[in-house]
């Protein structure tokens, strides 16, 4: 496969710069993987897309402040970091602006210097092993210096920084919102119990990829960035229940289905508790184990969440959606509307 072929022109105003006032209110393009027909609707009418006895699995991860800047004493040249992954021990992996600018051994210091850094590694395409210098709880430290990390093709400034946070957010450690859960609301999640259905949550820290496009033309090259994942046994025995009920098990986002998928793969098929780092690369020609229909937001031209989506549903017929989302002036990207794939 070509990266190519997972390409379409997306007019830039299409790409929303500000989540709206009601997060609920999104659009939802409903798409019916087998007969192939679209439904334009809105995210609030995703319940009637759930039966009672499904299952709707969330990613509960929680965004970290994790965009820092800097300054290095020695040139008083400004720098930035973006935190991608704690490594333990006050080490980190960044992603790091201009990375030219720092070399092992650069010490940078940041806000009023109650907190400080050195450059221990350099890794390829900008990224930094960072070793942090502090006094107190790194986390209210984080809170206090650090920005949310918005991706780069939203300019707007975000008023609200809980809006880049779903509602249920609770375990700190992504480098990135799970943006198809930001539709959801307390009051549709309640109706959704309501109605019979069962609502489990995992844990993946967004990491590295989403800010790291596809740079190989074949698509069979690309290597997945690491991910962590856990799966509590609470969870993984309701989802067992579910299945062995015949009913479905929906994901909420492509952050919970590559968890779900990569628990399915390594069980052979059943779904066991389970934490670890995933590399999981979902492309056509994936042989499904355990999500049944997910929502999603739209993606990035050529991206493997494009692929992903295009895995489950077949790529014309998403080439297709997408296509009728952009002459229906949908929302794009992570404060996007969304799709409902069954």
């Amino acid at each position: 496969m070509n990266i190519n072929d997972f390409d379409f022109n997306l007019p830039e105003e299409l790409i929303a710069q500000t989540p709206l006032e009601t997060r609920s209110a999104s659009r939802l393009l409903v798409l019916d993987k087998e007969t192939h027909e679209m439904q334009d609707k809105h995210f609030y009418d995703i319940i009637d897309e759930m039966n009672p006895g499904d299952a709707l699995v969330l990613n509960n991860t929680r965004v970290l402040p994790a965009r820092l800047y800097g300054i290095k004493p020695d040139t008083e040249g400004h720098v930035e970091l973006l935190l991608l992954k704690e490594l333990g021990e006050n080490r980190w992996e960044t992603l790091a602006k201009p990375a030219r600018r720092m070399r092992v051994g650069q010490e940078i210091i940041f806000g009023d210097g109650r907190l400080k850094a050195t450059v221990l590694e350099e890794l390829e395409h900008g990224g930094r092993i960072i070793e942090f210098h502090y006094e107190g709880i790194f986390l209210e430290i984080l809170e206090s210096l650090g920005e949310m990390p918005l991706p780069p093709y939203i300019h707007e400034k975000l008023e609200d920084q809980e809006r880049y946070q779903t509602v249920y957010a609770k375990v700190n450690g992504s480098a990135a919102a799970p943006t198809a859960g930001l539709h959801y609301t307390p009051e549709l999640l309640d109706a959704i119990r309501a109605k019979g259905v069962k609502i489990v949550e995992l844990t993946l820290h967004v990491g590295l990829g989403t800010f790291r496009p596809v740079s190989v033309e074949n698509v069979e090259e690309h290597h997945m960035h690491s991910e962590f994942y856990q799966l509590s046994e609470e969870a993984a025995a309701t989802l067992r229940e579910v299945k062995a009920s015949g009913h479905r098990i929906i994901a909420s986002g492509t952050t919970s289905i590559r968890t779900l998928e990569t628990i399915g793969t390594k069980f052979n098929g059943d779904i066991q508790a389970d934490s670890g780092w995933t590399e999981i690369f979902i492309k056509p020609g994936y042989e499904w184990k355990v999500v049944d229909a997910f929502n999603t937001n739209f993606h990035l031209p050529k991206s493997t969440l494009v692929m992903l989506v295009a895995a489950f549903a077949g790529r014309d017929f998403v080439l297709d959606a997408y296509q009728h989302a952009i002459d229906e002036h949908y929302r794009f990207f992570s404060f996007g509307d969304a799709m409902f794939i069954k």
